[in-house]
């Protein structure tokens, strides 16, 4: 009888929260000079490691696909995830409205509309279904230009013969608007698919050709500032429930550390990233803000490709200019 009652006892202590070892699953490499998101991973974590949490970085990749990620939060096998916008909007579609064209002008205008429209409550309203929570939205660099391999581009004009890596329908919408044509290449195919022609380029932060390699191809990028490049972050509500009130206010701290950390992060890098591509050998077109108007005027029909609802899409326009 003592055997089995200090079993017990050592099983509970093992599946304790404060106990348990916090994995969290990183979406790139371990940089806090080029990525965002670990920017915010590192200040997370720190706050939890000081309060004597164990944490543990699990490398992108290492747990699986952006599906197989949110199975493992709502199961809670995973504690914590930096996924893909897509997972939540798989579960909730209002969550595209971060992704489209132009809809903020900068993080700071993003953080107004979010709190105004109460946004994480009505995601997570969504996402309880799969006990998993949605804890801070995080820039993996500077706004989205226009990275191609070889035609610089200032216009819309300037893409009439170029065919683009999409991430999705949303994004072949964009660049049909735009005038140009879109197709979707997985992440991994987009090296190849640059080097053989397959595609001409792609939308993404200025830091990300540095980040993987692409600069002896990747010869153009465009500062359109067209879309923030954003990371969900989300939660075991399994495992976030289950803290203790002190356990749960240190995650808390945490998630307030890893906001304010990225985005003094952002701030420092915004130019700064440019520099790096033209060091790199990358040209880079600094957009005026009415060349950048052209490119917004021509994506507002891209919300209503039917990727939002035309009650979503009315609900974002209207959040948007009323917090710009």
């Amino acid at each position: 009888m003592k055997l089995k009652a200090l079993t017990l006892a050592s099983l509970m202590a093992l599946t304790s929260p404060a106990l348990a070892e916090v994995k969290i699953a990183l979406d790139s490499k371990p940089d806090l000079a080029l990525s965002g998101s670990y920017n915010w991973i590192a200040a997370f974590g720190k706050t939890l490691t000081d309060a004597g949490m164990d944490v543990r970085e699990m490398p992108r990749g290492s747990v699986g696909n952006e599906a197989e990620k949110l199975d493992q939060i709502s199961t809670g096998l995973l504690e914590v995830s930096l996924s893909d916008v897509r997972s939540v909007a798989s579960i909730d579609p209002f969550m595209y409205g971060v992704r489209m064209p132009y809809i903020f002008d900068d993080m700071a205008h993003m953080d107004r509309a979010m709190e105004k429209g109460d946004v994480f409550a009505k995601l997570n309203k969504s996402l309880a279904a799969q006990d998993a929570k949605l804890v801070a939205l995080v820039p993996l660099g500077p706004s989205s230009g226009i990275i191609t391999t070889d035609k610089a581009v200032r216009s819309p004009a300037d893409m009439a013969d170029l065919r683009m890596r999409a991430l999705d329908d949303a994004q072949i919408a964009m660049y049909q608007a735009w005038g140009s044509a879109g197709t979707v290449v997985p992440w991994g195919e987009v090296p190849a698919g640059l080097q053989t022609g397959v595609i001409n380029g792609y939308l993404n932060s200025a830091f990300v050709p540095i980040m993987f390699g692409q600069t002896d191809f990747v010869k153009n990028f465009s500062d359109a500032r067209v879309i923030i490049p954003l990371r969900a972050v989300l939660v075991s509500s399994m495992w976030y429930d289950g803290l203790s009130d002190a356990e749960r206010a240190t995650v808390d701290q945490g998630i307030d550390a890893g906001n304010a950390a990225v985005r003094n992060w952002l701030a420092e890098v915004s130019e700064s990233s440019l520099v790096a591509l033209e060091e790199a050998g990358v040209t880079v077109q600094r957009l005026t803000d009415e060349e950048r108007a052209v490119f917004r005027e021509k994506s507002a029909p891209v919300y209503r490709s039917g990727v939002l609802t035309d009650a979503d899409a009315d609900a974002w326009i209207a959040l948007s200019n009323s917090t710009r």
